[in-house]
């Protein structure tokens, strides 16, 4: 079947109407359906429209609560705590999302601390968000079910823990960092599966514990650090410790899978947001867009981002998706 191009708020509408039929509220709905059409704007189609189903089965099942309403307690005029009460991670964001700029703006600095959420897709979609309000902002999220085994290890103890960290620039984001705390993120291992593809060497066990480059029984067996080695273990226990330690959301080894279960993994999201107007000065953009340059022309650096940043523009009038996809999300709207 031949692709079809989709503008970008034919990408909202679907998402929206696919999330409302699965049980989701239209706060809730809307929540979801922007991240879904950021996501593909920007290139990330693994946690766009493909990414989708699984929102709408989750909200089917149970596993998402569709009308959760998140509750927001500030023990600080700086601090925001909040409780998703098992519904979608982006909802709690985009209740406190002006509140969040402005208290950063006011004292400088502000903390949002999310437990008891579905996985959050794209980690950078928050942290965009913050940069392009003129703040630098660091995002953790512990993504259950366990994945990422601990070298010599045998059972999968962390998610693959995203971290995310974005920078305001003189236009927009002057970078964006996105990565997971494993080899790879899940969502490429389950593309690789179901595309037939090879993994590189170095990213997934088995269940017995052997290297392998099978995504079918990386999926059966368990991801590794990022590097393979104790820092990037480090760096996955560090994200802990941030979105479940401090948010008392489920540590990534208790959280239910966030696929095909009727419980939600209620794991944590957690971001810092920093005013650089009031931390640095004066003319924080201008820097950082000079050492950027620097960075790229003089020492050959890639800026982390740019890959977005570029489909951002090419995908200014919208996207090209498959037939099957769009029918496969159709599907949702209709039954």
């Amino acid at each position: 079947m031949a692709d079809t191009f989709l503008t970008l708020d034919d990408i909202r509408d679907l998402a929206c109407s696919a999330a409302k039929a699965s049980g989701a509220n239209i706060d809730n709905a809307n929540a979801l359906a922007a991240s879904i059409e950021a996501a593909e704007a920007q290139g990330l189609t693994n946690v766009g429209l493909a990414h989708l189903p699984d929102y709408c089965d989750g909200l089917r099942s149970g596993c998402i609560d569709g009308n959760a309403a998140p509750t927001v307690v500030k023990p600080t005029p700086m601090v925001f705590q909040i409780d998703a009460h098992s519904g979608l991670a982006h909802s709690g964001f985009d209740k406190v999302y002006d509140d969040l700029v402005l208290t950063a703006k006011q004292f400088g600095v502000a903390v949002f601390s999310q437990k008891n959420g579905y996985t959050c897709g794209a980690l950078g979609y928050f942290v965009d968000r913050l940069a392009r309000a003129g703040l630098v902002a660091q995002a953790s999220a512990n993504a259950g079910p366990p994945s990422i085994v601990v070298p010599g290890g045998n059972k999968p103890v962390f998610g693959t823990n995203p971290l995310a960290f974005a920078v305001p620039g003189l236009n927009g984001a002057a970078l964006l960092i996105d990565q997971s705390s494993s080899a790879s993120a899940l969502v490429n291992i389950r593309a690789a599966a179901q595309s037939g593809e090879q993994l590189p060497q170095g990213w997934a066990v088995d269940l017995q514990g052997q290297p392998t480059t099978d995504p079918n029984a990386a999926l059966q067996g368990a991801l590794l650090a990022m590097g393979g080695g104790y820092k990037g273990t480090n760096i996955a226990l560090l994200v802990e410790i941030l979105s479940a330690g401090l948010t008392g959301a489920n540590w990534s080894c208790d959280a239910p899978s966030f696929i095909g279960e009727t419980q939600c993994p209620d794991v944590g999201l957690f971001i810092i947001v920093i005013d650089p107007a009031i931390v640095f000065g004066d003319g924080f953009e201008a820097r950082i867009s000079k050492y950027m340059s620097r960075f790229v022309h003089d020492y050959g650096g890639r800026i982390p981002g740019s890959q977005r940043s570029s489909a951002l523009e090419g995908n200014k009038e919208g996207v090209w998706v498959t037939a099957e996809l769009i029918n496969r999300i159709k599907n949702y709207t209709t039954c």
